[in-house]
């Protein structure tokens, strides 16, 4: 438990660090609802990124207050989790099979970099997951125009359950406006774009459904987990896919 509130507090460091210097002024209590923290232990923090790493933390004395990193100071070299390694590696491969014409060029750089700081049994889980997000057409004129903004709260379980494979149980709004409890195992992903749709097993069901992400409208996850099942026994949000390549 020790080790694990320790690295929990680094990364709150480099995520404080990386928020003041992009940002404009920063209150305290902003930052420990955007962390989740005491205003106390926010306050902690900083006072240890003044005193041990230097880092230059100016305070505006003006009405509403508020703090940053001085605006000449870089924070430094990057610094990845193995799953934000792997989130940034899907995003190139999706950007990639897009075929953008823009802001491409640097992307096979990037790419092998991220790779080649993997051990070979992370690669290979790479690879698997890779294979589970497809590309298919871009999504109707109607579909786009049902389209709602996902809620980042509950995509995030979603997307920590496809990782892990583990289910999760959900809040689904359907296209009736009928709402339901599920319990999902997320299999695969499909972009048409703009749209992400997740091919999941459906327990409630017990049956392979289609779920729209931006329909989930609340999610938890579960320590289940689930065997990946063949893309054949999924129907298609919208005609064929392929996957990443």
């Amino acid at each position: 438990m020790t080790r694990t509130n320790s690295y929990s507090r680094l990364k709150r460091l480099e995520l404080l660090a990386a928020q003041l210097k992009q940002e404009g002024f920063c209150t305290i209590r902003d930052l420990a609802e955007a962390h989740q923290v005491s205003d106390r232990t926010i306050a902690r923090d900083l006072q240890l990124m003044r005193d041990e790493q230097g880092l230059p933390i100016e305070t505006d004395r003006g009405r509403g207050g508020g703090i940053r990193i001085a605006r000449n100071w870089g924070v430094g070299r990057l610094s990845l989790s193995y799953a934000e390694a792997v989130d940034l590696l899907i995003s190139i491969a999706v950007a990639e099979q897009m075929q953008s014409p823009l802001f491409l060029g640097n992307l096979a750089s990037i790419r092998r970099q991220l790779i080649a700081s993997f051990s070979s049994d992370r690669r290979e889980r790479v690879e698997r997951l890779k294979s589970r997000i497809l590309i298919g057409y871009t999504a109707s004129a109607t579909v786009q125009n049902t389209m709602g903004a996902a809620d980042l709260r509950a995509i995030q379980p979603l997307h920590q359950g496809f990782l892990d494979q583990t289910a999760i149980r959900i809040r689904y709004k359907a296209e009736s406006g009928k709402t339901t409890a599920r319990e999902i195992e997320a299999h695969y992903l499909v972009l048409n774009y703009p749209v992400w749709y997740v091919l999941a097993f459906d327990k409630l069901r017990a049956a392979c459904r289609v779920f729209r992400c931006d329909r989930i409208l609340a999610a938890n996850a579960t320590e289940t987990p689930f065997d990946i099942q063949p893309l054949t026994a999924f129907e298609p949000p919208e005609g064929g896919y392929y996957a990443l390549k």
